[in-house]
């Protein structure tokens, strides 16, 4: 099964910095605030929703095609992308702009001050998915996550005039989105990817019900945080998957983007949803074990001892094959 995965491609700059945010600001003069902080830790970070996603599939030993925008600095995420197993070979190269970046610092309360460069993300909507299609021997599924939005809008018209299936998963971008763009982007979706808080956002902008979004829609998979997963389908019952146990809770972020890797990993195996949903909650598991949303090591013995004691051997048993 041959699955692209779609959606922004960044790094991220993290500084801390030992003192407070608010001790810095006078309070008659915030109209004119001019400030350096200096600060004593600094770490650069892969991100990028699509490129998380692919990274985890990669892991799992299924190949993905990631297709997004970068700058001409992207040769050593390029390296670091194909040694863990993705085919980045339809990754668009801006020829005047740098990959997209995060630069966020952050005090000693937590408080933080961020900035976002879209960069080269933005002329993700000159990417054409026939050209991936045509250079791959065709796609089996897109998964359209959060990325430049017209990019969003194209990709998803591309696959409903070529019959191609795709998830939908706005994630980042559901927060500028209008009712109308989120009705076009989910609408004949093969699966619609949320979070708990996404799914009553989704119902709230589109004034679409639960069950109406249900019958558009073939899958809606919800994340629930610590409880697991829940994938609903017209006219059936719920599936409901918990999650593993934690060993420690290190950082949440990327867990949500793990937990797609899992799910679609599963999807081009061939196992059941259950399943699927399975492997994408034992992924994401490692991922909140681990600080940055690249920096986990999948090692087979590990992840299937893991797996078995989560879900049981009848589950370990489908599973253990795809993974030797």
């Amino acid at each position: 099964m041959r699955i692209a995965v779609s959606g922004s491609i960044a790094t991220d700059h993290l500084m801390t910095f030992p003192g407070r945010f608010a001790d810095q600001f006078v309070a008659d003069q915030l109209h004119t605030v001019s400030l350096s902080f200096l600060v004593d830790q600094l770490d650069v970070r892969r991100g990028g929703v699509a490129a998380n996603i692919a990274f985890g599939m990669g892991q799992l030993g299924t190949r993905p095609i990631l297709v997004g925008a970068a700058g001409a600095d992207f040769d050593e995420y390029r390296a670091w992308l194909e040694r863990h197993g993705v085919d980045t070979e339809s990754v668009r190269i801006s020829d005047t702009l740098h990959t997209a970046r995060f630069v966020c610092t952050t005090d000693a309360d937590h408080n933080q001050i961020g900035s976002f460069y879209t960069g080269a993300m933005s002329e993700a909507r000159l990417i054409e998915l026939k050209t991936v299609a045509d250079r791959v021997g065709g796609l089996d599924l897109v998964s359209i996550g959060a990325d430049d939005p017209e990019a969003m809008l194209r990709h998803t018209e591309e696959c409903r005039s070529r019959s191609i299936p795709f998830a939908a998963d706005f994630s980042q971008q559901i927060a500028r989105m209008d009712g109308e763009e989120i009705r076009i982007l989910l609408d004949g979706a093969t699966y619609l990817f949320s979070n708990e808080y996404e799914k009553g956002l989704i119902e709230s902008k589109t004034g679409w019900s639960d069950a109406e979004i249900l019958s558009r829609v073939g899958h809606r998979v919800t994340t629930l945080g610590a409880r697991g997963v829940r994938i609903e389908r017209a006219g059936e019952d719920p599936i409901e998957v918990g999650t593993p146990d934690e060993e420690r809770k290190a950082d949440p972020t990327g867990v949500g983007d793990a937990f797609r890797a899992g799910f679609m990993s599963g999807l081009a195996w061939g196992v059941s949803l259950e399943r699927a949903a399975q492997v994408g909650c034992m992924l994401a598991t490692l991922v909140i074990e681990t600080v940055g949303t690249q920096e986990y090591q999948l090692r087979r013995g590990h992840f299937m001892e893991r797996f078995t004691k989560a879900y049981g051997d009848e589950a370990a048993t489908e599973v253990q094959g795809h993974l030797a």
